[in-house]
């Protein structure tokens, strides 16, 4: 199959999960045989194109006010524009249709849309071209992707984002297939009235772990190491991380790995007794997960998969995650972790406090964590689904579904 993979960002610019996710399925499908290229958005204005680990990449100037990654502090007016610009961007319609007549791909595969706009479909579309669309956020009913706002997660979509939003649900339908990373994701786009006609799977993230060591049993004389790693922004929960963890205990240690917006992360770490508490910067998540006892997930909006609970229970540590979203399909309370809400704020505090208290606990929980989410791990797993997907969808294209949901099981 000739397969162009569509999405906002492409290596070296690394977003988070969606990225990581689709650098292996563009490598693993080349792999396999296919014949696999890859358009995003770039810091650069035109149209560019590249090779990274044998797979072309091209890369096209965002035809808006600015591009998101500069790293550039936008003001509020700005950034509305640039949303309703997004909304629909002719622009970027035009680039697409230009790639498209250039590569000649049997099937699209979008992923993250922020930048082309649902203008991609239509451009897909008027190729003649078949459409798989992978949900990786909540894009397409919030602007800005995660639905959370004035520090909590948005149960109905406000006014604004319903305005940005009016159309997008009756254009999925031009979408032949579609793609939810978790249960979760697939069905909250479902249930706000999104691709209906449209064949749809649920496909987990592989994640290419080497089995990691068992750790040794924890020193009891020496203090717990929680950790939390990943981006540094208000929806993550790490300052009700800080506050419950400074609570409830005084015989262990956090260390918070990531990236922020340097005003927040100040913020955060006023908040943080610099003793037990400790900013540690960028690190590698295989690197992190061996200097700490237990992980934490305290995100104040639905996660739509958990690529970081998935690999910390790789890494055979006990996980304290949200019950939220795609993580509670990782996460299993009392099995491999403890599941907080966010709406109670004392079960954070308290989960923290049972695994200092209770080694026993702690040592059945990382016993299992290996094991129950070791059929997520495999990226051939996850390769074999999506191409059986994008095999189906090339032989069933104009087919409508129906009301059944075949869902990839692991």
């Amino acid at each position: 199959m000739r397969v162009l993979l569509l999405n906002t960002l492409y290596a070296p610019h690394i977003g988070g999960g969606a990225e990581v996710m689709l650098q292996h399925m563009a490598e693993g499908l080349r792999a396999r045989g296919h014949a696999v290229q890859v358009l995003s958005t770039g810091p650069d204005g035109g149209l560019s194109r590249d090779t990274i680990n044998g797979v072309p990449v091209w890369r096209v100037g965002v035809r808006n006010l600015y591009w998101p990654f500069d790293g550039r502090a936008h003001g509020a007016l700005q950034r509305l524009a640039w949303h309703g610009l997004d909304r629909y961007n002719r622009g970027m319609r035009g680039v697409l249709a230009r790639v498209l007549g250039q590569t000649e791909p049997d099937i699209v595969v979008c992923h993250n849309l922020s930048g082309w706009s649902i203008s991609a479909w239509d451009a897909i579309r008027s190729a003649g071209v078949p459409i798989v669309q992978v949900l990786h956020d909540q894009y397409l009913t919030c602007p800005r992707g995660v639905r959370f706002n004035k520090g909590r997660h948005c149960q109905q979509q406000c006014g604004p984002c319903a305005l940005l939003r009016r159309s997008h649900a009756a254009a999925s339908a031009k979408v032949d297939a579609v793609v939810g990373v978790s249960r979760f994701q697939l069905n909250t786009l479902l249930d706000a009235g999104y691709f209906i006609g449209s064949h749809q799977h649920v496909v987990y993230n592989g994640s290419p772990l080497a089995t990691a060591p068992v750790a040794a049993p924890i020193d009891e004389r020496r203090a717990l190491r929680f950790g939390f790693i990943g981006a540094l922004t208000p929806n993550k929960g790490v300052e009700w991380l800080i506050e419950q963890f400074q609570a409830r205990t005084e015989d262990a240690s956090l260390l918070i790995a990531g990236r922020g917006d340097p005003g927040y992360l100040n913020q955060l770490k006023s908040l943080a007794d610099p003793l037990r508490v400790h900013f540690v910067g960028y690190r590698q998540a295989a690197e992190f997960f061996a200097e700490i006892d237990i992980a934490v997930v305290p995100s104040l909006a639905p996660e739509s998969f958990g690529l970081v609970a998935l690999e910390a229970c790789a890494h055979h540590l006990p996980v304290i995650a949200s019950r939220m979203g795609g993580l509670s399909e990782i996460v299993q309370d009392e099995i491999n972790g403890l599941l907080v809400s966010p709406a109670r704020a004392d079960s954070l505090g308290d989960a923290i406090e049972r695994l200092v208290r209770d080694p026993s606990l702690r040592q059945r929980l990382a016993a299992r964590a290996r094991e129950t989410v070791e059929p997520m791990l495999s990226v051939e797993r996850m390769l074999d689904e999506y191409e059986a997907i994008l095999r189906h969808t090339l032989l069933t294209r104009g087919v409508q579904h129906g009301t059944a949901i075949p869902v990839s099981t692991l």
